[in-house]
């Protein structure tokens, strides 16, 4: 009689309990998750400060430094972490003075140890231009793709796009 009595109450034990495993469970992977998020987004972030800083130890620390590295931006694209480094980031940082870059309406997806984030990007500099100083502003849109590693989330592909440029006005033709 008390083994059916078990058997009949066991539905009422069993539910209550793997919903509340389920609901940890849940609740657990919404805050690993939001908690990549902010990873995510602070690497980003450090992304942009090491730029507008020359700070090329600080951007070893985010990007990632092997040959899994793309970078596609101006129609150039980079592959791997020295040809980057080399070949893009540290003249472009050589170049630009008083630097300002910056990131916002910054938009993140994390899925298991991907991550990619869309956001604005603006910057200004001071360049030198035929040995004379300019001062530049721009900005534009940027698609980053981020890979958590043993050692952290790392930036794995960037691609900013700059507004098109407008076409320069057409001559008009002098009347004889």
């Amino acid at each position: 009689m008390q083994t059916l009595t078990v058997k009949k109450n066991l539905p009422f034990v069993f539910v209550p309990v793997l919903i509340l495993s389920l609901s940890f469970g849940t609740a657990y992977r919404a805050y690993a998750h939001a908690d990549d998020e902010a990873v995510v987004r602070d690497v980003l972030l450090r992304s942009a400060s090491s730029f507008a800083k020359n700070d090329i130890a600080e951007a070893t620390k985010v990007w990632a430094n092997d040959e899994s590295l793309t970078i596609f931006e101006s129609g150039h694209a980079n592959y791997g972490w020295a040809d980057y480094r080399d070949h893009h980031l540290v003249p472009e940082m050589g170049e630009m003075k008083n630097t300002k870059y910056e990131f916002s309406d910054i938009k993140i997806h994390v899925a298991g140890n991907t991550a990619w984030a869309t956001l604005k990007y603006t910057i200004s500099a001071d360049v030198m231009d035929n040995g004379k100083t300019r001062h530049v502003d721009g900005g534009g849109l940027g698609t980053a793709i981020l890979e958590k590693r043993s050692d952290g989330w790392r930036i794995v592909h960037w691609h900013p796009s700059a507004p098109r440029r407008a076409p320069a006005p057409a001559a008009t033709p002098k009347n004889p």
